[in-house]
């Protein structure tokens, strides 16, 4: 598996550096993909060279995320993301590109799509935060005191976020991917961006736009891991019959980071949900099995209080 990364080009906004790059032939139809926290266009490397076999394939690391800027007082907010996604289209000029979109990746397009007039062709969400409730009571926690954990001692912090990303489960994390998403944090500078990006990030950046999600008027997917334990399973099926038109995908046996758990899997979906086929038929009786027990009603978590 080739796992170099390299975003090549750059982009000067309001909030620094942003990196990007862009894979395929650049008339192929584009596709966007948007990664999640606390990761990078990293977790997309596989999935984008694949789909660059016949699209043209951007990818950018959000700005506090991978290798785009990192400062004191930056606006890593989802809210600000929005924001930056609607005018990095604007820079880029796809002709309505495709966008798919992974954790609060998902809350980034939506925003950029709801608010500020980015157009798609079709967008697929992949275990993606746009539904209340959202958020761990770890995430809470660390959210609530960044200042107290920003100033923990780097071995300790380095345990902390390595636990915090394991903690997405899954069978698909090897120990060198995890230590490739958990490096851009380990530094002084990271530590301090690995609170922040948390605290500054929470469900009112979602509750601005979760009831204008029946006006959406393009195809949607929604994907998600059937063993996610971050975003559980009905949070897809609550978030599907809130879209008028949208499919609905299981994978069985993914966690919440499904581009390492199905990444074959995961990429067979996009292909046929980009050149606009019906999700694949579910053939033999494992399959048939694993399809049906996704596919059964999940209880759908409460709103919070």
């Amino acid at each position: 598996m080739n796992d170099t990364w390299t975003l090549d080009r750059s982009y000067e906004s309001a909030e620094g550096t942003v990196r990007w790059a862009a894979l395929g032939d650049p008339a192929a139809p584009p596709v966007v993909l948007l990664h999640g926290t606390p990761w990078s266009s990293y977790t997309w490397r596989g999935i984008a060279r694949a789909l660059a076999a016949d699209h043209r394939v951007y990818v950018w690391d959000m700005p506090g995320y991978g290798t785009s800027a990192r400062h004191e007082g930056q606006d890593v907010s989802l809210r600000a993301q929005g924001r930056l996604f609607a005018e990095l289209l604007e820079h880029w000029q796809p002709a309505q590109p495709a966008v798919v979109a992974h954790d609060f990746g998902g809350a980034v397009a939506l925003r950029a799509h709801l608010l500020h007039g980015a157009r798609y062709s079709r967008l697929a969400l992949v275990d993606a935060v746009a539904s209340a409730p959202w958020g761990s009571d770890t995430y809470r926690l660390l959210g609530g005191h960044a200042e107290v954990f920003t100033r923990l001692p780097s071995l300790l912090h380095g345990a902390l976020v390595r636990e915090y990303i394991s903690s997405v489960g899954g069978p698909g994390l090897r120990a060198d991917v995890l230590e490739r998403l958990a490096e851009p944090w380990l530094d002084e500078a990271g530590q301090a961006a690995f609170y922040w990006q948390i605290a500054q990030n929470d469900q009112r950046w979602t509750d601005e736009i979760e009831d204008r999600y029946s006006s959406l008027d393009l195809p949607v997917l929604v994907c998600w891991g059937t063993e996610d334990a971050w975003l559980p399973v009905g949070h897809a099926r609550r978030l599907a019959a809130t879209i008028p038109g949208a499919r609905l995908q299981l994978l069985a046996g993914a966690g919440h980071l499904v581009q390492e758990d199905a990444p074959a899997e995961l990429t067979a979906t996009l292909r046929r949900f980009l050149r606009g086929e019906p999700p694949a038929a579910v053939t033999g009786p494992a399959q048939a099995q694993a399809h049906a027990q996704a596919q059964a009603q999940t209880p759908v978590p409460a709103p919070a209080s």
